[in-house]
């Protein structure tokens, strides 16, 4: 592994134990733990004692931690949180625990902790997606996996306007290529965005996929999504077919979290229709009241991108990029 690489791992970890430190005023607001069973105490700040259970669930989090880092990816989250635990004692002392705002984010984060920790609870009780509903989304969506295409595409990108989508129709339907299209839309003092890139099947929104699934190299299609106009020209595309066994490892984990969605869904609405729920003000109730719009539930690694440039570095092999 190289040196930048590793760097780069640390980072990440130390990133990850400097969001303890919202919280590691909660342990001096108040009483202490009881002793500490069969933890062993790696460091002692003062009064405070760090243990190995705190480096390794720290540790724990990180990804793709090798043998090799191991070791001082440790003692760099040791040191972390040496320094959380010295700024929490000093915040103490000084009684900035007792200060509205950090009351208030404190008990915002046990909240957060406590509600997190409820629905994990939910989770572990769920079943895992069976053999057959995992074979059953594999068969449904070529596009994402028997029949997965990388596409090098040009688009252009135009905000839909009254009356403008089917006079752009028709001028993709007879250009000879996106400058055509370009140069019409300039003459038209329209203002558009410009793209092109490399992009794997699982990156596209479905509504776009579907529709590029059906063109071949060389074709160009008007498609209106999302308030917008955009002009696809599929320059080339490459099949990257991604087997049963490689994607049902992820098939389960978007089929649980699918599921999950629907089961918080309708605990809510269980917990919501139990509880005596009153409001101060008329614009609380409304917000509360409001339904979000669903949305089709699809295998979606990524979002949409907005328009930008396409980096070639999207493309990528077997099903590294669908979660």
């Amino acid at each position: 592994m190289s040196g930048h690489g590793e760097y780069m791992k640390i980072r990440s970890l130390l990133g990850l134990a400097h969001l303890l430190l919202a919280l590691v005023i909660i342990a001096g607001c108040e009483k202490k733990e009881e002793a500490k069973s069969a933890s062993q105490v790696v460091a002692k700040v003062n009064a405070d004692e760090i243990t190995v259970y705190q480096v390794n669930n720290i540790l724990a989090r990180a990804q793709n931690i090798t043998p090799e880092i191991a070791d001082n990816a440790k003692r760099k989250i040791l040191e972390k949180l040496i320094d959380q635990q010295l700024a929490k004692q000093q915040a103490i002392a000084m009684k900035l625990d007792r200060s509205p705002e950090v009351v208030q984010s404190i008990e915002a984060a046990r909240n957060e902790i406590l509600a997190h920790a409820y629905l994990g609870h939910m989770a572990a009780e769920q079943p895992k997606p069976t053999a057959g509903e995992v074979k059953k989304y594999y068969a449904s969506h070529p596009e994402l996996f028997a029949q997965r295409r990388i596409f090098n595409l040009e688009e252009i990108v135009v905000l839909s306007e009254e009356g403008l989508a089917p006079k752009l129709r028709e001028q993709v339907a007879k250009a000879n290529g996106m400058q055509d299209i370009m140069s019409w839309l300039r003459s038209q003092d329209i203002k558009f965005a410009a793209n092109s890139g490399a992009r794997a099947a699982e990156v596209l929104p479905m509504d776009l996929l579907l529709e590029l699934q059906t063109l071949g190299d060389g074709a160009m299609r008007l498609i209106e999504s999302g308030g917008s106009l955009r002009v696809f020209h599929v320059v080339a595309t490459q099949a990257a077919p991604v087997d049963e066994a490689a994607a049902t490892p992820r098939i389960q984990q978007f089929l649980f979290n699918q599921h999950m969605s629907q089961i918080v869904a309708a605990e809510m609405k269980r917990l919501k229709d139990m509880a005596e729920i009153s409001f101060a003000a008329e614009v609380g109730k409304a917000a509360v009241a409001t339904e979000s719009k669903s949305t089709a539930n699809v295998m979606r690694p990524k979002p949409e991108r907005p328009p930008a440039q396409l980096p070639v570095q999207e493309i990528d092999a077997g099903v590294s990029g669908l979660k």
